[in-house]
């Protein structure tokens, strides 16, 4: 699998509400990525709701058998765009036949639980092995391949894998919030893949030398450097920026060849930008706390 994949919640209209406002355009952009080689696409029931989902379908069937599609279930939309934990299993059930319908497609490669485990205040209704059963069942069925967790802490991911294994975790971490660290570690012993949600940490990496310098002296950009990072600092980790732009998304899956040409001493440089011991999933820098607090007030 390519190691710089598509995060696609950007292609739903504002506030990932609605459709977007040049449909075509969205779809576009979806089959340059996978014309650039970008094999896993990450997206959800509820960007839209059901609008992203669509538009992956429409864009990229049949898929091409080397493409992963991961989508979150479990998490839902308000009538006023606010985000919610929806785990009842009724509800779980539902968002998977509505995935696959909204994709086109008979099976689901991947298919995440959405969990609050990395989102202070935010918990869902039911017990994880509720929700994450009738995921389990599904798969048992033939419905779904392979079982992930998205926001998950490393309680809940042991609790987890004594169900079912887990294929993927997706959770925050970025050059400046490593509140994941400890899931990306035990992802890391175990095989499993680490998905990053915010990867350039909400665009509040501007400015850092650690980042310029590096993207001045191998003609790239800062965005491009933050997550050759993450490919360089963990092999289990596979990175999803999303973009509508087709010239951010070219640049975007270049970040594997950055990765190759940063020094280990400018890799040091950034990976100093946060203090890894002090890392707790309840306690995210200060910008990541903003923004979740602004996604959760306005549209999470």
């Amino acid at each position: 699998m390519n190691r710089v994949g598509y995060g696609a919640m950007q292609l739903a209209g504002p506030n990932v509400w609605g459709p977007p406002g040049d449909p075509e355009s969205a779809r576009r952009v979806l089959r340059l990525a996978v014309e650039l080689g970008v094999t896993f696409f990450d997206t959800a029931n509820a960007y839209g709701p059901r609008t992203v989902n669509r538009l992956i379908g429409q864009a990229l069937q049949p898929f091409p058998d080397e493409v992963i599609v991961g989508n979150k279930v479990g998490a839902g939309r308000g009538a006023d765009g606010s985000w919610l934990i929806t785990d009842h299993p009724r509800t779980v059930r539902r968002q998977v036949h509505e995935a696959l319908e909204d994709m086109g497609t008979e099976i689901s490669e991947l298919t995440y639980l959405r969990l609050g485990g990395d989102t202070p205040g935010i918990r869902g209704e039911v017990p994880l092995e509720d929700s994450l059963g009738v995921l389990v069942e599904l798969r048992d069925q033939g419905l779904i391949r392979r079982i992930g967790l998205s926001g998950a802490s490393p309680e809940m991911l042991a609790r987890a894998q004594r169900m079912t294994p887990i294929a993927a975790v997706q959770n925050r971490f970025n050059l400046l919030d490593r509140s994941g660290v400890q899931v990306l570690a035990d992802c890391e012993r175990q095989g499993i893949m680490f998905v990053p949600y915010f990867p350039l940490a909400s665009g509040r990496l501007t400015g850092y030398a650690e980042l310029t310098g590096p993207a001045r002296r191998l003609g790239t950009t800062p965005a491009q450097v933050a997550l050759a990072w993450l490919l360089r600092r963990s092999p289990a980790v596979v990175v999803i920026p999303g973009t509508t732009n087709p010239d951010h998304l070219r640049a975007n899956v270049t970040a594997a060849e950055v990765a190759d040409d940063l020094t280990d001493a400018e890799v040091s440089r950034m990976t100093g930008l946060a203090d890894e011991s002090a890392a707790a999933l309840d306690q995210p820098d200060a910008s990541t706390l903003d923004a979740l607090t602004t996604a959760a007030d306005r549209h999470r």
